[in-house]
């Protein structure tokens, strides 16, 4: 063993101490291993930041704008809102949703990609269904991983293998000859992370949530108007039908506030905001806060059918309409007024749900109560016009809710995103451009349609998990260069000399899981597939099943993060440690081997 071979292991072996120990950021470890690879000489300076440059980079952060578009359009909240109605808020269903819709995604196009558009949808989703992002975020890089093992196409190592054979001079593997035993890996990894992998996953909760910003309900308690927002329908013979909000008076007559109205046979993406010449209509559903007390007055007076709200509509509305927390400047005009008299509702098209004098609620008829200095208002409506506050002289924001980051500020792009996205997969898909082209042409689009935004886009850019994947790829290459890797499979090579093809499968599948932990698993699979094709020459095997093995042992990158860039894109929303993946991942790939030695023989024969 040379020099630099005991170099580069040292490095590395000190490179995964340090990332196990979590003693220092991850990204600033693998700059330092970057930085000792230089020192020894075993890569060149050009060479230590070439990883920056790498096609893999870039399209991961081309990845996140186009990510951060479908965010702000909407696009991603929509797919949330499918996912929410179709598992509920259970965690188990979203996972049963979840987790075979990104696996069947990643078999026809890359996993990186497809974890890359998925993170902002699973954001909403988790926030929506009050689920922490841990409990989501591991589950969907493993589901693009295990999609990978179901099509020829869906990782690179799938065409090495079958490059290999044909090479040999024998027919490659069929399109879908991955499905059968990449099918059963996913559903038993789906069965783990639904049981095993939760329970493992259960210590992470609180690792994952920011504290800091109030939320919604926490601003509607300080005001003592939570569990207040009811939904009522107006019957065909109700006294309201034909008034304005004005001439309805619910305010100065029941206490109720009507915040927002939907008209039958639209989308809750119409509910209209309510202006004081608002005219109501017969089947209008009405959005409406007050008492329960109040609200069923209202209701028997005005001949109004109360219906339940359920908490996963309260977060739909969410999406469009919120509050914040103001107070009145000390010249401002509304001061000494009433909220009649000032006409607060037209001024600022929001309405007063709330009133705090000091430190106590004001519990009292809001129309008639003039508005002092020092008081602050909770005031309720769509977001546009909450953005809008901050343009206008009179009042200054106190408070805005933490939901407001996750509202998608240009829904009137989600169409022109979804043809962005389109061309996107197309490009991909069909091969017509390298995905680095395809992705780098979506980003463009995005920026200039105006579905994002430079500064937004800017903000996308993860830039740990950047630094880290960029700053690995220059130590993976050096386990290739400075000849560490191949002695490692030279010794593998005479390992495996005379064994039976369990075990030879079985030394083959530990060989290439484990290097694809910490290198590339397109790299390790270059140089064991060789190994695996003389193996079976060397014993008269075929050498179906063995390159196999070793194309499912390449996609089992489920015990660190930085054994694929779709563990690192996850770990930051995610909340997690290096140590997060040791613990789950490493009984997933335990089960992976056993599938794999019990059905890949049933399917390919010795």
């Amino acid at each position: 063993m040379n020099l630099d071979v005991s170099l580069t292991f040292l490095i590395l072996f000190i490179t995964i101490a340090l990332f196990i120990l979590d003693w220092i950021r991850m990204e600033l470890v693998a700059l330092m291993a970057v930085v000792a690879l230089c020192f020894s000489g075993i890569i060149t300076p050009g060479e230590a930041v070439s990883g920056f440059g790498q096609s893999i980079v870039v399209m991961i952060a081309a990845l996140f704008v186009v990510g951060e578009g479908l965010f702000r359009t909407g696009v991603a909240a929509r797919v949330g809102s499918w996912l929410i109605k179709a598992g509920g808020e259970s965690e188990l269903r979203l996972l049963l949703m979840l987790m075979p819709l990104v696996a069947l995604i990643s078999a026809f196009m890359s996993s990186t990609g497809a974890v890359a558009l998925f993170i902002p949808v699973v954001i909403s989703v988790a926030r929506r269904a009050n689920i922490a992002s841990a409990r989501l975020m591991m589950p969907l890089a493993y589901a693009s991983l295990m999609g990978g093992m179901l099509t020829l196409i869906g990782t690179p190592p799938n065409i090495v293998v079958s490059g290999q054979l044909q090479q040999a001079g024998l027919s490659g593997f069929g399109f879908f000859e991955f499905t059968p035993v990449g099918l059963i890996i996913l559903l038993a990894g789906m069965f783990y992370m639904m049981t095993v992998g939760r329970w493992l996953l259960s210590g992470l909760e609180t690792r994952s949530e920011q504290p800091g910003r109030v939320t919604l309900r926490q601003m509607a308690e300080v005001y003592e108007v939570a569990d207040c927002l009811h939904s009522v329908v107006v019957k065909p013979d109700s006294t309201l039908i034909g008034q304005t909000v004005s001439e309805a008076g619910m305010r100065t007559h029941f206490e109720v506030t009507l915040i927002a109205i939907r008209r039958k046979g639209r989308l809750l993406s119409s509910l209209m905001p309510v202006l004081s010449g608002t005219q109501i209509a017969a089947q209008d559903e009405l959005l409406v806060y007050g008492t329960s007390e109040d609200v069923e007055r209202l209701c028997g007076y005005t001949h109004l059918q109360l219906r339940g709200f359920a908490e996963s509509r309260r977060d739909e509305i969410a999406q469009q309409f919120g509050v914040v927390e103001v107070m009145p400047r000390p010249d401002a005009e509304i001061l000494g007024q009433s909220l009649k008299q000032a006409r607060f509702r037209d001024r600022y098209k929001l309405s007063v749900i709330g009133m705090r004098r000091g430190s106590q609620t004001v519990a009292t008829e809001y129309q008639s109560t003039p508005i002092e200095m020092g008081d602050t208002l909770l005031l309720c409506g769509g977001w546009e016009y909450i953005e809008k506050l901050s343009q206008q002289h009179e009042l200054v924001i106190l408070n805005t809710p933490a939901e407001q980051d996750s509202v998608p500020a240009r829904t009137r792009h989600a169409p022109m995103a979804l043809m962005i996205l389109a061309l996107m997969l197309i490009l991909m898909v069909t091969g017509w451009q390298s995905s680095l082209t395809a992705v780098l042409t979506a980003m463009l689009l995005m920026l200039l349609t105006g579905c994002v935004k430079m500064d937004e886009a800017y903000r996308s850019l993860n830039a740990p998990s950047l630094i880290l994947i960029a700053a690995m790829l220059p130590l993976a290459g050096a386990m290739e260069r400075s000849g560490a890797l191949q002695l490692v499979v030279d010794n593998l090579l005479q390992l495996l000399d005379g064994r039976g093809p369990v075990l030879v499968c079985a030394g083959l599948f530990v060989f290439t899981t484990v290097f694809s932990q910490f290198i590339s698993n397109t790299a390790t699979t270059v140089l064991v597939a060789p190994v695996a094709l003389a193996a079976a020459q060397g014993l008269g095997l075929n050498p179906e099943p063995l390159l196999m093995t070793v194309a499912i042992a390449a996609s089992t990158a489920f015990a660190t993060p930085i054994a694929s860039p779709v563990n690192t894109l996850v770990m930051t929303p995610g909340g997690y440690r290096f140590n997060d993946f040791v613990k789950v991942g490493i009984p997933l790939q335990l089960l992976t081997l056993a599938l794999t030695l019990l059905f890949v023989p049933m399917l390919f024969s010795f």
